[in-house]
């Protein structure tokens, strides 16, 4: 497959995002900057950030630490254009700032609030403790105070994601603490590392993930994940769980992800410790 492609649209459609010296093409005319992403075996999206800021110099800084957490990344300008892009993109978390042209920061909670429970991360400044306030008043999760490191933004979008949804599964990704499960390329990655799976393995650790908390016995996880049975063949389940506990968890002794009910079978967690 071909590099993954960073790429950035101006307001009136011309590119101006470049990696590696090449350009990319010249797409349709919008009104709001948004990062395209194109497909690369050894990168993955640990979740979909929505910057909402005016300051054009600020979004860049915060959207070049997001992606170095491995994030994809969409960018408002403005109150309606943020809306847009939630609506659209369905982003997993919202960097909002108040100070907005237009619709400002507090009517683009208010609106969102209505229907979408989209974690808000606000950003202030330090006069506007009242605003602050009513930010989280009207439903916004936490906010930053200008200025601010942007390692602290990510760490506490981290942080917002890590307490409202432990998996995030959106476009055939699962989520899971440090572990990202591609469900359509069949991919999987531990803190942004791709690991390499049999398929055996991986269509084990698909059926667990993408119903984390339900217990699977050893024999049901053998008719779903090969179709067929036969006399002693559900206890290589318990060699294939091994190796993936080995490939998968931190410590494979302790595992977070892939439990024993013993006496039963398997369950991935649908809460980790990381």
């Amino acid at each position: 497959m071909g590099n993954l492609l960073y790429g950035y649209c101006s307001y009136d459609g011309i590119l101006i995002g470049m990696n590696n010296g090449h350009s990319l093409l010249q797409w349709e005319s919008v009104s709001i900057i948004r990062t395209r992403v194109y497909e690369r075996r050894d990168i993955v999206i640990q979740y979909a950030v929505l910057i909402v800021d005016d300051d054009v110099k600020l979004v860049k800084l915060l959207q070049t630490y997001f992606e170095k957490e491995g994030c994809l990344v969409y960018s408002a300008a403005n109150g309606l254009d943020a809306l847009q892009v939630v609506r659209e993109q369905k982003p997993d978390i919202m960097i909002l700032d108040l100070m907005l042209p237009g619709l400002d920061g507090l009517d683009v909670c208010r609106r969102i609030r209505k229907d979408n429970d989209i974690p808000i991360l606000m950003l202030t400044a330090r006069d506007e403790e009242q605003d602050r306030l009513v930010g989280l008043e009207i439903g916004a999760d936490d906010y930053v105070t200008k200025p601010f490191s942007p390692k602290e933004v990510v760490a506490r979008a981290k942080a917002i994601l890590r307490r409202t949804n432990k998996e995030v599964v959106r476009s055939g990704l699962i989520i899971a603490g440090k572990l990202m499960i591609d469900l359509e390329r069949h991919q999987v990655t531990k803190a942004g590392l791709a690991l390499e799976l049999t398929p055996t393995e991986f269509k084990i650790l698909e059926l667990l993930a993408a119903n984390a908390g339900r217990v699977y016995s050893r024999l049901q996880i053998v008719e779903q994940t090969q179709g067929h049975t036969f006399e002693g063949y559900e206890r290589t389940i318990d060699a294939h769980i091994k190796n993936l506990r080995r490939k998968v968890e931190i410590n494979p002794k302790e595992p977070q992800y892939i439990q024993t009910i013993y006496g039963i079978g398997y369950k991935f967690a649908s809460e980790t410790n990381e």
